[in-house]
């Protein structure tokens, strides 16, 4: 089928690499200066999440109304409270459920994912005018209107990434469900470092979802991105351990008195070491998923041509 060629790649395995660049970034932080363009189109994404939301309310207080936003999809999503879910905001109000569409390329995605969940604003994003100026056509949304929830912007995405991590941390969004369908797949060995999972950015990339869904059709960039997650949440851990309690021996201990119903101590900054140990369980109980799938009903134009060329597909999902 024209168009619908394989990845072709002088990798045959994964990259050598993967692991030392990976544990490189997983300690560092990136810190690029963001462009004013996505600042200002991040600014809009932010006022339609607000509108939407309030849109929502009905006047019912906030942390009811988003107890309601967090609804059923076809993968079982973490509930509040769990690995990444933002805390509450020091004003005492529960962060706004968002959901992205990353890379959403004319929006098709978008308009799927907005319909399974109703309820959440989701927000397509991608750097093309070319792309996103085809999104929401009729061709779309098979004569059907766009959903309410769905709204796309142009932005630079490893920026967009870092503003929404802010907000993730400042208890004013949750991100329940993160959908990263069919970035480019940088074939070739020489430009391995600008897949997302070699990119500095990718500790922020796992850090923003509760659910993240990682689509391609080529495996190894699926199992690089699997194993790299690995590596990341196993960094973080022993990192956090080592913050804690000195080594991952005594975390271990700790965790055998916690179950014993002991409490936990309290350190010299007053801070609970409880909580601590148990980002670190959430962290150590991360669950990584890298499949073929073949979907009953594609939810791009990328998944079409694959799948007509009877291409495999692979995903990644981590939660």
């Amino acid at each position: 089928m024209p168009g619908a060629n394989s990845v072709t790649s002088n990798q045959e395995t994964i990259h050598k690499d993967l692991e030392e660049v990976v544990r490189k970034y997983a300690r560092t932080t990136f810190l690029r200066p963001i462009a004013d363009h996505t600042r200002e189109a991040f600014a809009e994404a932010e006022e339609f999440v607000k509108k939407f939301s309030d849109a929502r309310n009905n006047g019912q207080p906030q942390q009811e109304q988003n107890e309601k936003l967090w609804i059923p999809s076809p993968i079982a999503l973490r509930t509040p409270g769990s690995r990444m879910t933002a805390e509450p905001s020091d004003a005492g109000i529960a962060p706004l459920a968002v959901i992205l569409d990353s890379g959403c390329g004319t929006g098709e995605s978008t308009i799927h994912i907005a319909r399974r969940f109703p309820n959440i604003p989701v927000i397509g994003i991608d750097k093309s005018f070319a792309r996103l100026n085809k999104a929401g056509n009729p061709s779309q949304t098979a004569g059907e209107e766009v959903p309410a929830n769905a709204f796309w912007i142009r932005a630079e995405l490893l920026d967009f990434w870092r503003l929404a991590l802010d907000c993730v941390k400042a208890g004013e969004w949750a991100i329940p469900y993160h959908a990263v369908y069919y970035p480019n797949p940088w074939p070739k060995q020489s430009e391995a470092t600008r897949r997302f999972h070699m990119h500095p950015i990718f500790p922020t990339l796992l850090a923003l979802g509760n659910t993240i869904e990682l689509r391609t059709n080529w495996e190894i960039y699926a199992r690089e991105f699997a194993e790299a997650a690995r590596i990341v949440f196993e960094e973080r851990t022993s990192i956090a351990s080592k913050e804690l309690y000195g080594s991952p021996s005594s975390l271990r201990s700790v965790e055998d008195d916690s179950k014993n119903g002991h409490s936990a101590e309290v350190d010299k900054k007053g801070g609970s070491r409880l909580l601590g140990l148990r980002s670190t369980q959430a962290l150590a109980g991360t669950t990584i998923k890298c499949e073929s799938f073949d979907p009953s009903t594609p939810e791009t134009a990328f998944e079409r041509k694959y799948k007509d060329a009877r291409q495999s597909l692979w995903r990644v999902v981590i939660c």
